[in-house]
C-alpha cells in the first residue's frame, strides 16, 4: 500500500496524531490514507466521553481494550484517527469531539467540509 502525500486541512504537512495510543490506518500516529483506507481513518479527534459513548452506541466500541489486536482500549482525552463518515455521523447528532485540524488529513475534506472541521478546531 502506497501513502497519499501527507499534506492536513492547512495546508501544511501532516502533523502526528497520537502515538500512545498508536493511531492512523497504519498504525504509524498519523492519519495518514491510501485507496485501500475504505474508512478514510483522516480526522484526527481529541476523543471525549460523550463521543465514546456514541460511537459504543452506534456499534463501534473504542473503549473497551482488546488485547487480541493490540488495541488498549480509548479514554477522553485520547487523540485518534477517525473515520471521517463517524465523525460526519457524530456531527450530524451533536456529539462529535474536538479535532486537530494540522494532524487531520487533506482527504478527510472529501467527506466532511473544511468548514464543518473548523467548527470543533481543539486550538479554538
Amino acid at each position: 500500500m502506497e501513502k497519499d502525500p501527507s499534506f492536513n486541512v492547512l495546508g501544511g504537512p501532516l502533523a502526528p496524531c497520537s502515538t500512545d495510543p498508536m493511531t492512523g490506518f497504519f498504525r504509524n500516529g498519523a492519519c495518514d490514507t491510501c485507496a485501500q483506507d475504505q474508512g478514510s481513518h483522516t480526522v484526527c479527534a481529541v476523543l471525549t466521553a460523550e463521543f465514546l459513548a456514541y460511537s459504543k452506541y452506534v456499534g463501534n466500541d473504542l473503549s473497551t481494550p482488546r488485547p487480541e489486536y493490540g488495541f488498549p482500549g480509548l479514554k477522553p482525552g485520547d487523540s485518534w484517527c477517525l473515520c471521517a463518515g463517524r465523525f460526519m455521523q457524530a456531527h450530524a447528532e451533536g456529539c462529535a469531539p474536538q479535532v486537530n485540524l494540522a494532524a487531520t488529513h487533506v482527504r478527510a475534506t472529501e467527506i466532511v467540509p473544511v468548514d464543518v472541521l473548523r467548527l470543533y478546531d481543539k486550538e479554538v
